[in-house]
């Protein structure tokens, strides 16, 4: 290995291109191979950079720069070779000194910039298309790092020269060379992109902590970008055109954000954002020339929805003109169009992986679409979803369709009170009328997972109708679903009991299940009916026009006790005792009893002959599945309904105390359930011998459903235990995340205005060595829950007058090194932190060391 890092040292050192840029390979061969190349690095710098070579070694040489580590004396002299390599009359040379800035560390790049402003500005002019393709790409990642805004807030004649080169980005949109235009929109969508997802400084690999001016500077850069592409629209749609098919797609979320941020108002907040800096020359436009924007992008979006053969340009188009389709004045069609051309790729074998972003992209935006549309996806929606793999992905899209189908209903209910035709296809059923699902719905023994989710998600769905309407104060994608809901539901206090009682309704075969053990559907099924029984107060019975009640409330009623009914014929096909106690529980305390007919006493299908014989299986089951199940729990809760059956009729209390005689004197009862059973027959006796002075709280309804399929691991350790927590884990998260979101923190922003509140607090840096030390050590740590890594920041202060030439960082581990994950690979990766990094610290600055830990670690230690 030594003689081969001297033969690549000799080749560096002759004047021979084509032996140099050999050895530059060679060496970037050994790179790739995991070996250290740091001393190749070094003479690579001082034969290379530094000094005349050809366009071809030095882009070499700054490749094998970037794969390495360099002191600060040789960053030094790459700068310096930079400075040099911006005068080189060879263009190409040029572009390779060019492309290096965004391997240049910050506190390098922040002087670098200031002395190179005019040569660096000049390239923007340069007749090469290589050099103009090479700075607008090069600046378009370096401009939108963090660690540049930074430098920025802290230098304003930084700030200018930054914003003026973001200014020239801009035209070179609308450059001659396709290749030079394609990395001009690419670099403005990226901007774009950043800010609107607030994960700033993916380049940079860190995400760091945003002040309130480094966001004004930000926003001020795209303000300015949306203001010049909304201007500029036509000529940017018609350069576009002129584009290669494959390099159309980069051209199209920039001109979308530019026209949504002008037509729905986010510029006017943005220039807010931007410490009210208003945009030169920036005119209000009109609402209907706003539309007209909109309108002329949509006309050149959509052709390369149906004339394009690529999947990944259908789907870009697709997605940005459904993020139209939602500006005030935006039209149904436009969403449609999109969602149809997406559906097309389902069945493309090339985008087979992306099945997850295309069934997300259409069910988020279900909302857009007119009725008719809506209700013809939500059957094959149902099918797409059943075939997705990642069960994260599975509940977004369920809450998502349930939600549209809660929304479609209400709203075609609330049409038809108001005198318009009904629509076809709009109640819940029509989720249920494909022959697959119907049969899962339907087939007691199916080990499918997709109909508990779809059943729970539903149900889960019907209780978030039940409360209060989050607010929208902005108009976005959730106005119009909130908007739908307040229509269905704001003018009739049990409106939304209307569309659950329908769900009861279509889902009852889910009672029947055998799931292996799993209950959280069913419970979440049972828990529904229990409110609305509740709600609707059945233990009297229909209520009458003379009482106040209205038709569509005696309508209800009667089909809500129908289903009571239906459900006690259903106790003899449960297949699990659990299930068994607690269907009984939910129909026992709110069922008509005095309703029944009494000329039906001895028919054994009569509902309280049938309440009281599952009575006695839950009492005297001895199978093995009672051990399984929480048998003291079913127990209980079935003495409580035959004191509740009891108490309110007399012919269940006849029924019900030979029930318990027979089970107070059985070996099964434990001493409890025997003191319990004495207590209820004395009340049964009492009841039934002063029917005049009962106690009405004996058999008051709660409408509570005390069951939970949550367990005690130490207790319950069957798999069926977890499942059900995991399935409930998901369905909570998609639900709430989908119906009550927590805001960003650019929403915060958007919606209260400028407030530093709502901005993170920087983290308190900890001192690591002495702080009356000369030299020492702060740092501190940021973790990114969604990208699963914590990032520590050494901050090496120099508080002597004199400058350190050389600082030497280690950064080890102290003790064992545990992972979430038992990852081995991140381990192996760790061991390289033992390094050492040297810079130049004055005391009128200081350095910035950044390790990142993916994924998280415990402890981390810095020595200097």
């Amino acid at each position: 290995m030594d003689i081969l890092y001297a033969q690549i040292q000799a080749d560096l050192r002759s004047n021979d291109a084509l032996r140099q840029s050999g050895a530059l390979l060679s060496a970037l061969q050994q790179s790739a191979a995991g070996r250290d190349v740091s001393i190749l690095a070094k003479s690579a710098v001082e034969e290379i950079v530094a000094a005349p070579a050809s366009a071809v070694c030095k882009k070499l040489a700054f490749d094998l720069i970037r794969s390495t580590r360099l002191t600060a004396d040789l960053w030094d002299s790459v700068t310096f070779g930079i400075r040099n390599d911006l005068h080189f009359p060879d263009a190409d040379v040029v572009a390779a000194a060019v492309s290096s800035l965004a391997a240049i560390p910050p506190y390098c790049l922040s002087k670098l910039i200031s002395d190179s402003n005019a040569e660096i500005s000049a390239c923007f002019d340069s007749p090469s298309d290589n050099l103009r393709f090479s700075i607008t790409e090069t600046l378009g990642c370096v401009l939108a790092r963090d660690d540049l805004v930074t430098l920025c807030e802290n230098n304003v004649n930084l700030l200018d020269k930054v914003s003026a080169w973001w200014a020239r980005i801009g035209l070179n949109m609308l450059d001659k060379s396709d290749t030079v235009s394609k990395v001009a929109f690419e670099s403005v969508g990226r901007l774009f992109q950043e800010f609107d997802s607030k994960r700033m400084s993916r380049l940079a690999g860190d995400k760091l902590v945003d002040s309130e001016n480094s966001l004004a500077i930000r926003s001020n850069w795209v303000s300015s970008m949306v203001d010049f592409v909304w201007k500029k629209r036509r000529a940017c749609m018609t350069r576009s055109l002129i584009f290669p098919v494959e390099s159309f797609r980069a051209t199209v979320f920039p001109l979308v954000y530019a026209v949504k941020a002008v037509a729905s108002g986010g510029l006017e907040v943005i220039t807010k954002i931007s410490k009210g800096t208003k945009v030169n020359g920036s005119v209000v436009d009109s609402n209907a020339e706003k539309l007209v924007g909109v309108s002329d992008l949509v006309t050149h979006l959509a052709p390369f929805l149906a004339s394009s053969l690529e999947p990944a340009l259908i789907f870009e188009v697709g997605i940005n003109m459904l993020y139209l389709a939602d500006v005030p004045g935006g039209k149904p069609e436009w969403a449609s169009q999109s969602i149809i051309a997406i559906l097309t790729l389902w069945d493309r074998q090339e985008f087979a992986s992306a099945r997850e972003s295309i069934v997300r992209a259409v069910v988020t935006n279900l909302h857009l679409l007119d009725l008719h549309m809506q209700v013809s996806l939500f059957k094959r929606l149902l099918l797409m979803v059943r075939n997705l793999r990642a069960e994260s992905d599975r509940m977004h899209a369920l809450a998502c369709i349930c939600r549209t189908a809660l929304c479609v209903d209400l709203f075609a209910k609330e049409s038809v009170r108001r005198g318009q035709k009904p629509l076809a296809g709009t109640d819940i059923a029509s989720l249920f009328e494909d022959a697959r699902v119907k049969d899962d719905l339907h087939n007691v023994s199916s080990k499918s997972l997709f109909r508990e989710e779809l059943v729970a998600t539903l149900v889960e769905s019907c209780f978030q109708l039940s409360l209060p309407l989050p607010e929208q104060k902005n108009s976005g994608m959730e106005s119009r679903v909130i908007g739908a809901l307040a229509y269905g539901t704001g003018y009739g206090a049990l409106n939304w009991t209307e569309t659950t009682l329908e769900v009861v309704e279509v889902c009852r075969p889910c009672v029947k299940w055998d799931c292996d053990g799993r209950t959280y559907a069913i419970d979440c099924y049972l828990k529904l009916l229990v409110r609305l029984c509740h709600i609707y107060d059945t233990r009297g019975g229909v209520k009458r026009v003379k009482d106040g009640a209205s038709q569509d409330q005696i309508l209800n009623e009667t089909r809500l006790q129908n289903l009571q009914r239906d459900l006690v014929k259903d106790l003899n096909e449960v297949n699990t005792p659990r299930i068994r106690a607690r269907l009984l529980w939910a129909i026992s305390e709110h069922i008509d009893l005095e309703g029944l007919d009494p000329l039906l006493a001895d028919d054994p299908e009569d509902p309280l002959n049938i309440i009281v014989s599952n009575i006695h299986k839950v009492l005297f089951n001895v199978d093995s599945s009672a051990n399984t199940s929480n048998r003291p729990q079913d127990v209980q809760a079935i003495l409580l309904c035959a004191q509740r059956l009891g108490s309110r009729h007399a012919r269940a209390g006849q029924l019900l105390t030979k029930e318990l005689e027979e089970f107070r004197t059985n070996g099964l009862a434990d001493s409890v359930n025997k003191h319990q059973c004495r207590m209820i027959l004395q009340r049964i006796k009492y009841v039934s011998s002063h029917p005049e002075s009962r106690w009405a709280g004996v058999s008051e309804a709660r409408g509570d459903y005390p069951f939970s399929h949550h367990k005690l691991t130490v207790q319950f350790y069957e798999a069926s235990a977890a499942q059900d927590r995991k399935l409930e884990g998901l369905v909570h998260k998609a639900i709430l995340e989908l119906w009550r979101p927590d805001p960003s923190e650019l929403t915060l922003l958007l919606t209260k205005g400028i407030d530093s509140t709502s901005l993170k607090v920087p983290p308190t840096a900890l001192t690591l060595t002495g702080s009356s030390d000369p030299c020492y050590i702060e740092a501190y740590h940021l973790a990114d829950a969604g990208d699963g890594r914590i990032s520590l920041h050494l901050k090496v202060l120099n508080m002597t007058e004199l400058e350190l030439n050389r600082v030497d960082i280690r950064v080890g581990l102290s003790g064992s090194l545990y992972f979430m994950d038992g990852s081995s690979q991140a381990v192996r990766q760790l061991r390289n932190l033992v390094s050492q990094v040297s810079v130049l610290i004055s005391v009128n600055n200081f350095f910035f060391l950044l390790i990142v830990l993916e994924p998280c670690a415990f402890l981390v230690f810095a020595e200097v």
